[in-house]
């Protein structure tokens, strides 16, 4: 058949295809009499959303169709009949401005299937869905096969026999195949279809380009650019001299319109040599008295330079305890606060600095972004708690001596990137400091990582600074690939887990 066809057209529907349409759906549904729409509905579909209603067309015949109409999340019911969500036959259930689009019919004449035809009319409906900014598509799958089974397996367990491939069901299978995944049973919800004993399947696709309509004038970005500072160890006169030198990176970096600005893990040490007599213990806590400052001055940039400034970390003293945290100061006037919770024994032993004990994402205008300082990024469990509370971004702010130190950030760092399916940029210092003890010398080289998959760097690293100089490092991030890399990645990392075994909590701190 395939070597005759001459042309193939998907084309709206038109009352000039009733007839043809009549009898394909007499045909498509022989085992159910009288189950065609008759005119009067196919002209009240046409006219309440017209592009809704598609058809494909061989040669100038028609082969199959697809139906569907808009309807409302908010007041849409998961228990429901054929005959509620239709309105009685009538579509008055349609919204114009509804959210969620509603499949009413599809079907494909039995001499043109295994053309693939079915993938064409879901694959439009997909595309109409994200041109039109709707969360994404339900509709109650026909199960035929299910009669044959009805004895001797509930609905449940027939369609995980269809997902584990044990039982045949070409209606399943197709809507399985073609991204769609079963939400939830539906009793009685096609009278008369005796195949699948009246029950359906509520199938659901989600849009991951779904973007909530907001009242404010914002808008959600796509692409984020992001700045790194390599930064450079060096002795400054006075928290002047060094906030000077902050401010130039800052304004490198929103030169080139980045969105963030991230510092390294400690790059305020060098105050510590003014305090180089006192032991090395007090010396830091003696560090700790800038910090407020520090902030205030870095949210005051973050305004004037309309950037998100990460100011990598910083020692904090609370409750007379020494933690080693840090701030997001958004470019909207706003500050939050991040605390390391694993501290390196070196950390512990010679400063008596103490492990934090919050974990948290931030909402951004550039998405939901996650930040762990240095040693936090080689526990796995913190980014993932990350990842599911939808983090696009992490930023890894660190300061290490020595390269193999320096390899375990990255490395972990990496691998935090593919497992979790974001983005990962990690900054450090570089030099070194003869005058401050225990900060001699540093080791770095500024990354951003993404995931390993055909739309990412083969070798998943976005952009690297050059080892041990200093410098910015400027990459961009496109979060619809992350997006797409959910539903259709190689390997799907975050939905292939198998929480059936394991599951990953936070517990709450009282």
């Amino acid at each position: 058949m395939i070597s005759s066809i001459e042309n193939i057209e998907l084309k709206y529907l038109t009352l000039a295809d009733y007839e043809e349409l009549k009898s394909a759906m007499i045909q498509a549904y022989s085992n159910m009499p009288d189950m065609y729409w008759n005119e009067q509905q196919i002209t009240a579909l046409i006219k309440k959303f017209p592009e809704g209603q598609v058809v494909i067309k061989i040669d100038g015949k028609l082969a199959g169709c697809a139906l569907s109409i808009k309807l409302n999340e908010a007041t849409f019911d998961n228990v429901h009949t054929y005959q509620d969500v239709t309105g009685n036959y009538t579509f008055n259930t349609h919204k114009p401005d509804g959210d969620i689009l509603y499949g009413i019919d599809v079907f494909i004449k039995t001499e043109y299937r295994g053309l693939r035809l079915g993938r064409r009319l879901y694959d439009y409906r997909k595309e109409l869905a994200e041109q039109q900014n709707l969360k994404g598509i339900l509709f109650g799958g026909r199960i035929p096969n299910y009669h044959k089974h009805a004895d001797s397996l509930t609905p449940k367990e027939y369609i995980d026999k269809v997902r584990r491939k044990e039982i045949h069901d070409p209606v399943l299978n197709f809507q399985i195949s073609n991204d769609f995944h079963p939400a939830k049973i539906l009793k009685g919800y096609l009278p008369g279809d005796g195949d699948s004993g009246e029950f359906a399947v509520l199938l659901e696709w989600n849009n991951i380009y779904y973007e909530k309509k907001s009242k404010v004038a914002t808008t959600k970005k796509k692409v984020v650019r992001l700045g790194l500072i390599q930064w450079q160890m060096r002795l400054y006169k006075d928290l002047e001299e060094l906030m000077q030198q902050a401010e130039y990176f800052v304004d490198a970096v929103s030169g080139y319109r980045s969105d963030f600005a991230l510092f390294p893990e400690f790059f305020n040490a060098p105050l510590m040599a003014e305090n180089n007599h006192l032991p090395v213990s007090q010396a830091i806590r003696e560090l700790a008295k800038h910090t407020e400052e520090i902030v205030q001055r870095f949210s005051q940039l973050a305004i004037s330079y309309n950037i998100n400034i990460i100011t990598g970390s910083m020692p904090e003293i609370k409750d007379d305890l020494l933690y080693n945290v840090g701030y997001l100061c958004r470019r909207d006037g706003s500050t939050e606060r991040y605390e390391k919770l694993h501290v390196t024994p070196d950390e512990a032993k010679v400063w008596g600095m103490q492990g934090g004990h919050e974990l948290k994402s931030f909402d951004t205008d550039c998405g939901k972004i996650g930040i762990l300082i240095c040693y936090d990024s080689e526990f796995p469990e913190l980014s993932r708690l990350l990842a599911d509370e939808g983090m696009d971004i992490l930023f890894v702010p660190f300061l290490t001596d020595t390269q193999n130190g320096y390899s375990r950030v990255r490395n972990c760092a990496q691998a935090r990137a593919i497992e979790n399916e974001c983005y990962v940029a990690i900054a450090g210092s570089v030099g070194n400091l003869p005058k401050v003890h225990n900060m001699d010398i540093q080791y770095a080289q500024s990354m951003v990582f993404t995931p390993c998959d055909f739309s990412f760097p083969a070798n998943g690293i976005k952009a690297e600074a050059t080892p041990n100089t200093e410098m910015i490092l400027i990459a961009d991030c496109d979060i619809d690939l992350l997006r797409n890399l959910n539903q259709f990645g190689a390997v799907k990392n975050l939905r292939d887990r198998r929480k059936d075994l394991f599951e990953l909590r936070k517990k709450e701190i009282k």
